[in-house]
């Protein structure tokens, strides 16, 4: 025997991805059609990590197969490329599933003040949060809400006064504390707000003082708060977080993952806790731009186009702005219905309002080869984005605009004259769709929210999302939101001309978030050389019927041929370094 494969699938739909017009399974044939234009491969053949094989069932087993080929049978489920995270935040995606979970439907069942005061305390008397020097959750959102606010410090003193307590919003860019929570991080009526932030006040400043504050805070006050609360985390928490980020994304079928917008301690962290225990997916790292850029090293970063035990650096992100859904995004045009004692003609607000900052963070980026990637909801941040990376020139690598909720249909034509890579938070129509019809937007501007066709129509390699912890990092919902943008609350599909075919939704999380990576040589689609990085589900979206594809699940992920999720019953070591650094988390 010349050769064996070590694995050979078939027996199910095969969607390869690929964009040779030759391969049996390429976009072209039935994938595109839906089945009318001819078959797809029936098989597929992975030897040492690697993709050897693709195409009929009986070559296969005629070329590929020997003693020791595992042989398996698909049983009418669907394999595709393995997921590929374009953005999100690994560290994160443990801590979701290590704090209180604050959810609404249907990743949570908190519904109104009471369930979310509930949820904290009997998180402050479990194991960990008995640990814990605060008492802190994750994911409320005072658009599912029954009182339509955000908790105040008088809701969370219902929860404790003798510890500080934080509830997290689910964008990570708001927060609520209670009033030794405010003690803690010293805000009082004589403290100002941040440059790039809000102290929310329970009145109108009276001078000298500037209000009593509520307990609600807005992006840079409240990122004290959440490094404060979550670095009192219990350490064994902090130190798994990554390796519980790792299993919580391949059990969606992600097998590429990115931890976007870490410090140079949790890269070290990373690092450190990849050298221990591998980790099962691949994990690409980005600093915050302006801690490397100002960095007196020529490289404090180590990036690479190389993975070292599973992890690499690649580049930096910058966060020139908040959150929509929080109405902090900052806009050109008036948010529809303004926060509380904000005037009429309130648009948000920058992160970073000196243009001269941006323009030089990226035009240093792009000179020491480092991949830009940048945090901007609003139209006016997306306009800052835009002159920085239009003074700077091109990149090595794709310079990603990550989110653009609000892009103008002439700024994403900038996008593909720039070379810039628009990465959509597409679940937004799902979860937020509501919201940003009647209270944020209104309905003209909410219809092009995350605007994937306009970004097709233009010849974009758009990507798609989920941000997590801000949202579970479902792929499927991913899949789903782009194909119908169906809303949570109203059910109703929001700028249905937005909507992009189930293939193109494929590839915004596969294909084309190789190429934002530069990794589309290596990964992204189903063809021979590649790794062999898969997910099975058990339908294919391409050819169930649109609203049935929220209803797919993930059955197995497998990377470079083996499978890491279901993981295996002996598992491996959760160990950490015991002299890890232990990380500190910021905002999404």
């Amino acid at each position: 025997m010349a050769q064996q494969a070590d694995l050979i699938l078939h027996g199910g739909e095969i969607v390869t991805v690929a964009e040779s017009a030759d391969d049996p399974g390429s976009a072209g044939s039935t994938e595109r059609s839906g089945g009318d234009a001819g078959p797809g491969p029936e098989a597929v053949a992975v030897k040492d990590g690697t993709i050897v094989f693709v195409g009929p069932r009986q070559e296969a087993l005629d070329r590929w197969s020997g003693p020791h080929t595992v042989v398996r049978d698909l049983g009418g489920r669907a394999l595709l490329p393995g997921f590929i995270d374009a953005h999100g935040h690994l560290g994160g995606i443990g801590l979701q599933a290590t704090i209180a979970n604050l959810l609404a439907a249907p990743d949570g069942d908190v519904t109104d003040l009471d369930s979310l005061k509930g949820k904290l305390r009997a998180w402050a008397d479990s194991p960990v949060g008995a640990d814990s020097g605060w008492i802190v959750g994750f994911g409320y959102d005072d658009a599912m809400l029954a009182e339509g606010r955000h908790p105040t410090r008088d809701d969370l003193d219902e929860v404790s006064t003798d510890r500080p307590v934080l509830a997290i919003h689910q964008s990570f860019h708001l927060g609520a504390v209670n009033s030794l929570g405010l003690q803690r991080l010293g805000y009082s009526a004589a403290t100002p707000d941040p440059e790039g932030g809000v102290i929310r006040r329970r009145e109108l400043a009276v001078p000298p003082s500037y209000g009593e504050p509520d307990g609600v805070l807005e992006e840079k006050a409240f990122t004290p708060a959440s490094e404060l609360a979550l670095e009192e985390l219990p350490e064994r928490e902090l130190l798994t977080l990554f390796i519980t980020g790792a299993a919580t994304a391949a059990s969606f079928g992600f097998t590429t993952v990115q931890e976007g917008g870490t410090t140079l301690k949790n890269l070290k962290a990373l690092r450190d806790t990849a050298a221990a225990v591998p980790f099962t997916v691949d994990v690409v790292a980005y600093v915050k731009a302006d801690e490397a850029t100002s960095s007196a090293l020529d490289d404090p970063i180590g990036v690479s186009d190389e993975y070292v035990d599973g992890v690499r650096a690649a580049g930096v992100k910058l966060v020139l702005d908040g959150s929509p859904q929080g109405r902090t995004a900052w806009l050109t045009e008036p948010y529809l219905t303004p926060p509380a004692g904000k005037p009429e003609d309130y648009c948000g607000y920058p992160a970073q309002p000196d243009d001269a900052v941006v323009a030089k963070q990226v035009g240093t980026a792009v000179e020491r080869g480092w991949q830009v990637l940048a945090h901007v909801n609003g139209d006016a941040a997306i306009d800052q984005f835009l002159r920085a990376v239009e003074a700077a020139g091109p990149g090595r690598r794709p310079t990603v605009a990550i989110h653009a909720q609000t892009a103008r249909e002439e700024q994403v034509g900038a996008f593909a004259r720039l070379g810039v890579v628009p990465s959509f938070f597409s679940m937004h129509t799902y979860y937020w769709g509501d919201w940003y019809r009647r209270t944020v937007l209104g309905e003209g501007r909410a219809a092009t929210i995350s605007p994937a066709r306009w970004a097709l129509d233009r010849g974009l390699r758009y990507t798609s999302h989920h941000d997590a912890p801000v949202a579970l990092p479902n792929s499927i919902a991913v899949l789903s939101s782009q194909v119908t943008r169906r809303t949570r609350t109203d059910g109703v599909v929001l700028g249905p001309e937005q909507r992009v075919s189930a293939l193109d939704a494929v590839r915004a999380i596969t294909l084309n978030a190789a190429h934002q990576y530069g990794e589309q040589d290596r990964k992204g689609s189903i063809e021979v050389g590649k790794l062999a990085d898969l997910v099975i589900l058990s339908a294919n979206p391409l050819t169930v019927d649109p609203e049935a594809i929220r209803d797919i699940e993930v059955i197995e992920t497998i990377k470079a041929g083996t499978t890491v999720h279901p993981p295996a019953p002996a598992g491996r070591t959760s160990a950490v370094p015991a002299t890890a650094p232990t990380p500190r988390w910021g905002c999404c």
